[in-house]
């Protein structure tokens, strides 16, 4: 089973510079998708294919927006209460659908619900449950902020909004793995996380210790969330010692020329599911003009067994 995480940065835009080719060129079983960015009503007709759709477009006007793309209707929908949308191959409109979280959502992550940054399925070709993230980039400390910087002064509140964010994920995503483990299945959390763990996910680390998405206590958070009994990075099991691959790259100067990047987007999964990656790859454009976005799809594929018998039926309502 192939499956994608990609940052499309504006789905309108990124299907000008040929989203729709990597598509069908890559021939991917699931996509999760972040920052949509675009009303359901205005979805380019025909962008997704033959893919099945579900999306939580977000009450934010032109911000995020999070997708899940299927080959196959999948068994349930969830998102964090502001209700997603479904569509079918074919389909010209997309339904709302009543799929809140089957469990409380943390108290943290309440404020966020109807942002578009989070979207689950569970796939009915597969044991899988799959999540679509979008998490906030966030910003610095009070202590670091200096005037005349990329972003004026703000007394570190974008910083403390989004480690109220990680904190309310870390108890949210334990939930999950725990909720899709009852039911027979492997959880896998995809998306941009806006955090680059290690200094391998950081070409220029040393310059970078003090700005947003790699601080000590964004990088302690990712540590704190995997282990071999809870989440694994696939791509760096598959690339452990190497720079990168990155997936991120500014739009500015020669930092995608130089491979100045950020690995910022993740296939986090349950260990059983981690074992059964045989390969992860980034879909790096070879020049800056054939770029689709300002990040590269993250690619991995996994070697699985089939569903098993008596696996729900599409679009089934789940219950807590």
């Amino acid at each position: 089973m192939r499956v994608a995480s990609f940052n499309v940065n504006g789905i309108r835009a990124t299907r000008k510079r040929g989203f729709e080719r990597w598509l069908a060129d890559r021939d991917c079983d699931v996509v999760a998708l972040q920052e949509v960015r675009c009303p359901a009503a205005m979805l380019p007709e025909g962008v997704f294919g033959d893919y099945h759709l579900a999306y939580d477009q977000g009450s934010v006007a032109g911000r995020n927006g999070v997708a899940i793309l299927t080959r196959r209707a999948p068994a349930a929908v969830r998102g964090w209460g502001a209700g997603v949308l479904v569509r079918a191959p074919g389909e010209t409109h997309l339904d709302p659908r009543d799929n809140d979280v089957a469990w409380p959502l943390a108290r943290d992550l309440r404020h966020y619900a109807s942002e578009g940054r989070y979207v689950e399925v569970d796939l009915a070709e597969a044991p899988v449950r799959v999540a679509s993230l979008y998490l906030p980039k966030g910003g610095l400390p009070a202590e670091l902020q200096k005037p005349g910087g990329r972003e004026e002064p703000d007394g570190g509140a974008k910083y403390a909004r989004k480690m109220r964010f990680l904190a309310g994920l870390s108890r949210h995503i334990r939930t999950a793995r725990r909720s899709a483990a009852a039911a027979g299945r492997d959880y896998l959390l995809l998306g941009d996380l806006n955090v680059a763990h290690t200094r391998q996910d950081v070409r220029n680390w040393r310059s970078n210790l003090n700005s947003e998405g790699f601080l000590p206590e964004e990088r302690e958070w990712f540590s704190s969330i995997l282990s071999p009994r809870s989440f694994v990075d696939v791509v760096r099991q598959l690339h452990p010692d190497a720079d990168g691959p990155y997936s991120w790259w500014s739009w500015r100067g020669q930092a995608f020329t130089k491979d100045t990047g950020w690995r910022i987007d993740y296939h986090l999964a349950t260990p059983t599911l981690a074992r059964a990656a045989v390969h992860a790859s980034v879909d790096r454009e070879e020049t800056y003009e054939a770029r689709l976005s300002d990040h590269a799809p993250v690619v991995v594929d996994y070697d699985l067994p089939p569903a098993p018998d008596g696996a729900p039926e599409p679009c089934e309502r789940m219950t807590p």
